[in-house]
């Protein structure tokens, strides 16, 4: 076998030992990159489950995203007895999350919406105002909740905000007629949720809203029993399909999901039929979330109101001053 000079073989050693080292660099660049996730988040409103309600129900979706450590009770309504006293009713507690303030400063104080302050900003804002590039999205079963709290396209409560939105078919009485026992508003529901998880799962957007209606009509119509129960473990079904979605980005992109899933307010005690008031069942919620990150302040007391700085930190933006002075919440997440 013929010799090869030393001078070739030192070139070689040379050459791979350069080449092994621009593939070791390479490697820790997307290395880097792949550790550098995207955060994004989404928020579920399923309207007027009390804690104990949820509690004593059979919840296997929300049971599965809260893992061991993510619900606890939480409250809405505000200081009893205080300037911030804010109602027990739907549109309060919705604009309560959105806002991260009580009623005392958002000024709304019952389904109407007559006259709400958009000087305090929604979420969307926000998100919008300090990264336009940001996809939202909003899934409603109540048309009210883009039109008038988050005051999609009206320049006093910001512009347009909404990348997407998908809502208002509680209007259209062809499709979905109205029924004294409110079958359509969970056939909304249904045709809502599944909408929901559809579109995260295909385009993960950074920051959207769920909204589910059919419990609180449930609440309304018979109070506390097995109808009330039946219409909790469906709507946690309804979740499911999105919590199926979340884990699908998070399994197959390079994403860091928060889902937060709340209620707006509890029931009166005496029948469950009831809200508005200042009771303790009235005022008692809870907060579900599959965050790892969780902070004193979750299991401490906390509100409706710390929803929005906690989904904020977790898309890492930092609220402007002037905004975050004006917030009732702290987050509970670091």
């Amino acid at each position: 076998m013929p010799l090869v000079p030393s001078f070739v073989l030192t070139h070689h050693r040379i050459f791979f030992l350069t080449m092994l080292g621009l593939i070791v660099l390479a490697g820790c660049h997307l290395s880097n990159n792949f550790s550098e996730s995207t955060p994004k988040a989404i928020f579920i409103i399923v309207d007027g489950i009390p804690a104990d309600v949820l509690e004593q129900t059979y919840t296997p979706n929300i049971d599965d995203l809260a893992g061991t450590k993510g619900y606890t009770r939480s409250y809405v309504g505000g200081e009893a007895g205080g300037p911030s006293q804010s109602p027990t009713v739907s549109a309060v507690g919705y604009n309560s999350l959105l806002t991260g303030t009580w009623a005392n400063k958002h000024n709304v104080y019952d389904n109407a919406i007559d006259n709400p302050n958009y000087e305090y900003w929604d979420i969307f804002r926000i998100v919008k105002h300090l990264n336009p590039s940001l996809q939202t999205a909003l899934f409603s079963t109540w048309l009210e909740n883009r039109t008038r709290l988050v005051g999609d396209g009206l320049s006093k409560a910001g512009g347009t905000k909404l990348d997407y939105y998908f809502d208002g078919f509680e209007r259209d009485l062809e499709r979905f007629p109205h029924d004294e026992g409110r079958n359509y508003i969970k056939a909304i529901d249904d045709l809502v949720s599944k909408e929901a998880a559809r579109y995260v799962r295909e385009y993960g957007p950074n920051l959207s809203w769920v909204y589910l209606e059919y419990t609180d009509d449930v609440g309304h119509m018979f109070g506390d029993g097995p109808e009330f129960i039946e219409s909790v473990t469906l709507i946690d079904s309804f979740v499911g399909r999105i919590w199926d979605s979340v884990q699908f980005r998070q399994h197959t992109t390079n994403e860091d999901w928060l889902i937060v899933v709340t209620t707006d307010h509890g029931r009166d005690v005496t029948t469950g039929k009831n809200h508005g008031g200042q009771s303790k069942r009235e005022r008692t919620t809870w907060i579900a979330t599959n965050s790892n990150n969780l902070n004193s302040q979750y299991n401490n007391s906390s509100a409706i109101v710390d929803i929005l700085p906690s989904i904020t930190t977790h898309l890492q933006l930092t609220i402007p001053e002037k905004i975050a002075g004006q917030l009732d919440g702290d987050t509970f997440i670091d």
